[in-house]
This record gives C-alpha cells, sequence and structure tokens, in this order.
C-alpha cells in the first residue's frame, strides 16, 4: 500500500510538472506568436514608409521632366526663331550680291565711255543715267545693310531672351532639386 500511495503521489506531481511545462511550453510560443507579429506590423510600416518614399521621389522626377521639357519647348521656339533671322540675312546679303555685280558692270561701262572720246555728248547722259542707276542701287545696298543691322539686333534680343530663360530653368532646377536634396538628408546612403 506504501508503494502505491507514493506512486499516486508521484503521478500527482509528475502530472504538476508536466502542466506547468505545457503551460511554459504555451507562453513560450504565445510570446514567440506575439514577436512574429509585431515584426510583420514594423515590417509592414516599413514597407508603406518605403513606398511614400518612392512615390515622392517618382513625384519629384515627374515634376523635373515636365520642367525640362517645358524649357526645351521654349528653347526650340527661340532656336528656330534665330534660324528664321539667319535666313532673312542670308537672302539679303544674296541681293547685296547682285547689286554689287551690277556696279562692277556699271563701272565696266566707265572704262568704254572713256574709250570713246568721239560720242562724249551723247555717252554723258547715258553716263548719267547709270550714276542714277548706281544711286538707286547704292541706296538699295543702304536699306539692305540697315536690314542686316535690325535683323543682327533681332538675334542679340532673342539670345538674351535665351539666356534669361536658361537663367530661368536653372533657379527652376535648384528648386525642384530641393526636395531630394532634403531626401538625402533624411536617409543618407553611401
Amino acid at each position: 500500500m506504501p508503494y502505491e500511495r507514493l506512486t499516486k503521489v508521484e503521478d500527482d506531481i509528475l502530472q504538476q510538472q508536466y502542466l506547468r511545462a505545457l503551460s511554459s511550453f504555451e507562453g513560450i510560443i504565445l510570446s514567440q506568436i506575439d514577436i512574429k507579429n509585431k515584426l510583420g506590423d514594423r515590417l509592414n510600416y516599413s514597407i508603406q514608409a518605403g513606398l511614400i518614399v518612392l512615390g515622392a521621389i517618382a513625384f519629384s522626377i515627374l515634376v523635373l521632366l515636365l520642367t525640362l521639357s517645358a524649357q526645351i519647348n521654349r528653347i526650340s521656339a527661340v532656336v528656330y526663331s534665330m534660324n528664321l533671322n539667319f535666313t532673312s540675312v542670308a537672302e539679303q546679303m544674296h541681293q547685296i550680291r547682285g547689286n554689287m555685280v551690277n556696279i562692277e558692270k556699271r563701272v565696266a561701262l566707265l572704262k568704254d565711255i572713256d574709250e570713246i572720246t568721239g560720242v562724249v555728248n551723247d555717252q554723258i547722259q547715258v553716263i548719267q543715267a547709270d550714276m542714277e542707276q548706281m544711286r538707286q542701287n547704292v541706296r538699295g545696298i543702304n536699306h539692305h545693310i540697315a536690314n542686316v543691322r535690325n535683323t543682327v539686333g533681332n538675334i542679340s534680343v532673342n539670345m538674351d531672351i535665351m539666356n534669361n530663360e536658361i537663367q530661368a530653368m536653372s533657379v527652376e532646377m535648384h528648386q525642384v532639386t530641393r526636395p531630394a536634396r532634403t531626401m538625402n538628408k533624411m536617409f543618407p546612403f553611401p
């Protein structure tokens, strides 16, 4: 009978130890589950923060690209205007060349007039007509030179406009990159 009593007492003790061990194991498992849940929540918050940061960077890049596109369109318009002015200068120079050829022909006629002394009176009238034509040609040249000066002035104005646009683009680029610099200060990468 004492042997049975000891066995029952031992069984009770073993059962209590088993229940305690089971309770401790359950506590350990629950604490691990709780830790895993907290780590999962932190990971989700980190992913959300990363997505927000990536969204801000993408928006900054979009603003930068739109600004650059607008500036390129402005510069393209100014360059196109300059191209038109250069074309106008080339056409006016061609007209000046034609007038110079006409003057050379008239001057060549003067040499022939010097050789012909017998018909000086008739030739003087021709020379006067030629001189008047030359005066008109010189006036035309002066007019074309004035047009060339105006065109060069337009080119200078367009260059000033393009310079102002480039300076404005520099200021806008500085403003657009401000969020990226702030982001670099917040999250420094090696």
